[in-house]
């Protein structure tokens, strides 16, 4: 995709994956939704809607689960994007069921599909408008933000993929600590969930029938990314949120 404002190539639906069940994050989520955990004056969930709405996103699905009733009561409360919800409370998909499960409401052009347990700061751009400004739907089905692995809060993982220079991604070896992390946030084309089995089951199992394909490419992002996986994390967040951006956090909240 080349030429015309960037704005104009960001996907206009997005999907947030609300779903889960945040069992690293007890006791705080026993009686409160993952997505409902705040930082700072803000949700989880508001944070990452707040991120869809300055980008132009216009509407998002949300899917829900484990305490789903209280996501919906409160997303009552917000206008911009229009919302939808994705009801799984009788089974949990994983984040590829659900996201399959939502198709007949993400429509049949490119979507956003974005964490709502990942908290990230803009850097020199809006994230998002990076991610659409290196989309190409004709060499790409999954564009990933990914970030460097060494400077994410709260995240004590191994990272998950290499990245060539053009931004080709492909998995870490076993026993080895890559470069880059998968941050949550992502663009995807329909046609790379033709052919899903029924049931839950990963967005990792496509990431990886997009790697066979050399189809799978990453954004390396340049602001601040967060883990909110356990209570040191969310913690860490608070803690860095409270001191670098608090005034920031008044102005636009």
């Amino acid at each position: 995709m080349s030429g015309g404002d960037v704005t104009d190539k960001i996907p206009k639906v997005a999907m947030v994956l609300a779903a889960g069940l945040g069992l690293r994050l007890r006791p705080i989520t026993e009686r409160l939704p993952k997505p409902l955990v705040k930082v700072g004056e803000r949700t989880l969930l508001d944070r990452a809607l707040d991120r869809l709405q300055e980008a132009g996103v216009e509407r998002a699905v949300v899917n829900i689960h484990y305490l789903g009733h209280l996501i919906e009561q409160h997303l009552k409360k917000r206008r911009k994007p229009k919302l939808e919800i994705s009801d799984e409370t009788d089974e949990l998909l994983e984040t590829g069921g659900g996201v399959t499960k939502a198709l007949p409401m993400l429509g049949e052009e490119p979507f956003l599909v974005v964490n709502a347990d990942v908290l990230w700061l803009n850097g020199s751009l809006c994230a998002i408008e990076r991610l659409a400004e290196q989309w190409d739907p004709e060499k790409m089905d999954a564009l990933l933000m990914v970030h460097h692995t060494v400077e994410a809060y709260g995240y004590d993982g191994v990272g998950d993929f290499n990245m060539t220079a053009d931004g080709l991604l492909s998995r870490r070896k076993e026993r080895e600590i890559s470069p880059y992390l998968f941050t949550g946030v992502q663009i995807l084309h329909p046609r790379l969930f033709e052919g899903v089995p029924e049931g839950p089951f990963s967005l990792n199992l496509l990431y990886d029938k997009a790697i066979e394909a050399e189809r799978l490419y990453g954004v390396c992002h340049d602001g601040e990314w967060f883990h909110i996986g356990t209570p040191d994390g969310l913690a860490e967040a608070e803690d860095f949120m409270s001191v670098r951006y608090a005034g920031r956090e008044r102005r636009s909240s």
